[in-house]
């Protein structure tokens, strides 16, 4: 594709403002540099591009020496799915274990210590909370990561979690709209469909975002999913009954509306990432993000010189693109204020994510549980994680027990023979199951009923969506995978 313009029009400009592109690498390539020379205002940050927190704030401040304004956005939603922690594990147990035990104060309190750390590193826009509502157990890409199945109980945590994050001065991002838990496909692979009638989701899907939008939330991100109540042709981020009609007109909604990431099959696979990207802008959304997987000046180039394209076409109106720009200028302004003011965080709380992890935990056993005293062997039942997770962070409990009861060891075991596999390499060692959504897995089901036929002594850990029955000599439900997760279960499992 031919280039357009230079840069410096206003047209161009504004092209560049509504993406919100990411790149490979721990500082800033030069030719994102010289995007946001040339008007690109935001940037979308990774695990690839974290190792630590020095090196974040080194990097973000590389950022804002080109732009001071910048939008510097990240995926941190903590529990199973971090950037800051990507090869640690999170420090903060994520929203399944927020909703389990159920005190908004709770919920605030560990999103504004989040924040508190996001803004430390330079980071001033969180594509969190998801505010889906997990109303079906078979969701393949939400599960723990939401709140839970009551949309009552989603709505009033989401609404502590936007309240929390944005008192650090970290805009939040409220997703997946108008609500991705009635699903069993992950967008990320193809395009999920909810069949439920507009009363359904009035009540049930759309309340979560109505509570944010009362608490302020500064942006709210779209969902690649189907509704045919709402849009029968159309996925919600390329529909303008969806973001304008309803977000914008029903709902009342001002903020910005982001995209999630337009490489997902579920809009690549159909439209392109550039024709989706000029839909998407049509329907209503003011920022692009990409760069998941399309990580490079290539991808800005093209999607940039789509939407001028568009424009000169007359298949998009420049007004619409102006006024997308200008959100995204208007939500840098409210970060840069923000950033002014940090006294509204409060005396930070760092343990508050380990506090609310042990108080999620659910113990279920049939007779009194005695610690164990000497190491066992941890059998972890590992399904393939899905993408928004990454495979790259580590999970479970082995790594928190080997340093309460030093010589534990552990395996990861899945398949048709993953239950005879840990026995045998367990060797008569007393043994902890690790398990994560085991109501998904039937070869996860079947490996525990291996497991606890030969050894009814086993401790079983449910690390996912405890949908299952309970069982084992002791079944300690966590409600996710985060690292604090594993240390509060190893914590009862070794009496400490």
């Amino acid at each position: 594709m031919t280039t357009f313009a230079s840069g410096t029009d206003t047209l161009t400009r504004d092209a560049l403002t509504v993406l919100q592109p990411g790149f490979t690498g721990t500082t800033a390539p030069d030719w994102l540099l010289r995007r946001l020379g040339e008007g690109l205002a935001s940037v979308g940050l990774f695990g690839r591009n974290i190792a630590s927190p020095e090196q974040l704030a080194a990097l973000t401040a590389q950022l804002r020496a080109e732009r001071d304004d910048v939008l510097v956005a990240i995926d941190e939603e903590g529990g199973d799915v971090t950037r800051l922690e990507v090869r640690a594990g999170s420090s903060f147990p994520g929203n399944h274990a927020l909703g389990a035990v159920d005190d908004v104060e709770l919920t605030r309190e560990v999103a504004a210590e989040l924040g508190r750390r996001l803004a430390a590193c330079g980071v001033n826009l969180n594509w969190a909370p998801s505010a889906d509502v997990n109303s079906n157990p078979a969701n393949p890409v939400i599960g723990v990561r939401s709140f839970g199945a009551d949309p009552a109980l989603v709505a009033r945590h989401t609404a502590a979690y936007v309240t929390g994050l944005q008192s650090a001065g970290v805009a939040a991002c409220t997703k997946h709209f108008p609500g991705h838990g009635d699903t069993a496909v992950d967008s990320h692979h193809a395009l999920p469909r909810i069949d439920a009638d507009a009363a359904v989701l009035a009540e049930r899907e759309l309340s979560p975002f109505r509570a944010a939008i009362a608490a302020g939330t500064r942006a709210v991100m779209s969902a690649h999913i189907l509704v045919p109540a709402l849009d029968r042709d159309h996925p919600a981020t390329l529909s303008r009954p969806v973001l304008t009609n309803l977000l914008r007109g029903e709902l009342g909604y001002s903020g910005l509306i982001v995209t999630d990431g337009m490489e997902m099959q579920a809009i690549a696979a159909t439209y392109g990432i550039e024709r989706g990207s000029v839909l998407a802008i049509a329907a209503g959304a003011d920022a692009i993000c990409v760069g998941g997987g399309l990580a490079d000046d290539e991808t800005v180039r093209r999607l940039r010189d789509a939407l001028v394209t568009a424009v000169r076409a007359g298949e998009l109106a420049e007004s619409r693109l102006a006024e997308a720009a200008d959100r995204v200028r208007e939500l840098a302004r409210w970060t840069a204020t923000a950033a002014a003011a940090p006294a509204a965080v409060g005396e930070a709380r760092t343990d508050v994510g380990l506090v609310a992890a042990r108080r999620a935990l659910k113990l279920t056993s049939a007779a009194p549980f005695t610690a164990l005293t000497e190491p066992p062997f941890v059998a972890a039942f590992t399904p393939v994680a899905n993408i928004a997770v990454g495979d790259e962070t580590p999970w479970g409990v082995a790594a928190e027990l080997a340093r309460l009861l030093p010589g534990t060891e552990t395996g990861s075991y899945s398949g048709e023979d993953a239950g005879r596999a840990a026995l045998t390499v367990a060797a008569g060692r007393r043994m902890v199951a690790v398990v994560r959504d085991e109501h998904r897995h039937p070869w996860m089901a079947a490996a525990l009923d291996t497991l606890l036929a030969a050894r009814p002594d086993t401790i079983v850990v449910e690390m996912g969506v405890p949908q299952a029955s309970p069982r084992g000599a002791l079944h300690i439900a966590t409600y996710g995978a985060a690292r604090v997760c594993g240390r509060a279960a190893a914590e009862v499992i070794a009496g400490e």
